[in-house]
């Protein structure tokens, strides 16, 4: 896997989502209604910004009573430890009621963070927010909170999963934000910093032509036809 410099990931960092995901479609590599998690996947803490990071993933179940450990934590840590950083911890639920599952909270926030992570993105719910957001820039991505951790186990460690319809591999780069959550295909990462820049350049023409005096769908059409 061929990891972007730092400088590239302060690049990445300091941009919004949906700008990411449109420089992303200039590149032709997927197709366009690809590489994003749908609308029920939350941030939790829009105020931290931008949240970008390479996946570590893993699946767990806190829903089935007894259910035995398979990688357990020690193995998510240790997978955790190896990774490239920035990293963000991806907990796919796969336990038999997603909506009471809950995979994350205060001790395993501060663990996370404290192992090289900048966030923790789940299908399932998580827990103790003013706790986790007392850590500072520690983010969450969910589709909502849940009370109790249940009977947590960690199954399989940096295994492909799918989270609110976006595939995640081992090693994706993550890029979210309160818009959502899109994964920057590695082979083109190094190049979409730039590719944003054309992006602001030519939204920022047409808004200017839309708020000019005079503007009218003549106009729209003529500059339509050449960009």
């Amino acid at each position: 896997m061929s990891l972007l410099t730092p400088e590239e990931l302060a690049a990445l960092a300091a941009i919004d989502s949906p700008t990411v995901a449109n420089a992303i479609e200039r590149f032709k590599v997927r197709r366009r209604v690809d590489g994003y998690a749908d609308r029920d996947l939350r941030c939790a803490f829009p105020h931290y910004g931008t949240m970008l990071g390479y996946a570590v993933t893993c699946t767990a179940d806190s829903t089935t009573e007894g259910r035995a450990d398979g990688a357990g934590l020690l193995g998510l840590w240790a997978a955790l430890e190896a990774a490239p950083k920035p990293a963000v911890l991806v907990i796919k639920d796969v336990g038999p009621d997603p909506r009471k599952g809950c995979h994350i909270g205060e001790i395993m926030a501060t663990t996370a963070k404290a192992l090289g992570a900048v966030g923790c993105v789940s299908d399932g719910g998580l827990r103790d927010v003013k706790e986790v957001e007392s850590l500072g820039g520690f983010q969450y991505f969910c589709p909502g909170f849940v009370v109790s951790h249940g009977q947590p186990v960690i199954l399989d460690v940096n295994v492909p999963v799918e989270i609110h319809g976006l595939p995640i591999a081992p090693g994706a780069l993550l890029h979210g934000d309160v818009n959502g959550l899109v994964d920057i295909p590695l082979s083109i990462a190094a190049e979409v910093a730039d590719a944003c820049q054309a992006v602001r350049v030519e939204e920022g023409a047409l808004l200017e032509l839309i708020k000019a005096p005079g503007f009218s769908v003549e106009k729209l059409r003529q500059w339509k036809l050449t960009h």
